[in-house]
């Protein structure tokens, strides 16, 4: 069983920074793929970026376009998502997300485990 708890989220002017952490608990947390995801109010949930067991990351190249950063430390069984340069378009409920299973997805049916999320606010 892998659980999952976001934290980092906030308010934040257009053009700023926030860095979310997602915090997990399992004895396997290190060899899942981990995403981020995110959901805006009268929208579908989006995929943001993941990072594979070894460290390998893909993004939603066309929403972040290089702005945004995944890490894990897995001494800490931690996932972060640096976010820069953040836009009012950015606003929404950021989600962490284990996936069990083989190779990294951007599809959210390939993941097992879901926080319960953070919200991000940005202002113009």
């Amino acid at each position: 069983q892998v659980q999952l708890v976001e934290s980092g989220g906030g308010y934040v002017q257009a053009g700023g920074s926030l860095r979310l952490s997602c915090a997990t608990s399992g004895r396997t947390f290190s060899r899942y793929t981990m995403g981020w995801f995110r959901q805006a109010p009268g929208k579908e949930r989006e995929f943001v970026g993941a990072i594979s067991w070894s460290g390998s990351t893909i993004y939603n190249v066309a929403s972040v376009k290089g702005r945004f950063t995944i890490s894990r430390d897995k001494a800490k069984n931690t996932v972060d998502l640096q976010m820069n340069s953040l836009k009012p378009e950015d606003t929404a409920v950021y989600y962490c997300a284990a996936d069990s299973g083989v190779g990294v997805h951007g599809d959210s049916y390939f993941y097992d485990y879901w926080g319960q999320g953070t919200q991000v606010t940005v202002s113009a």
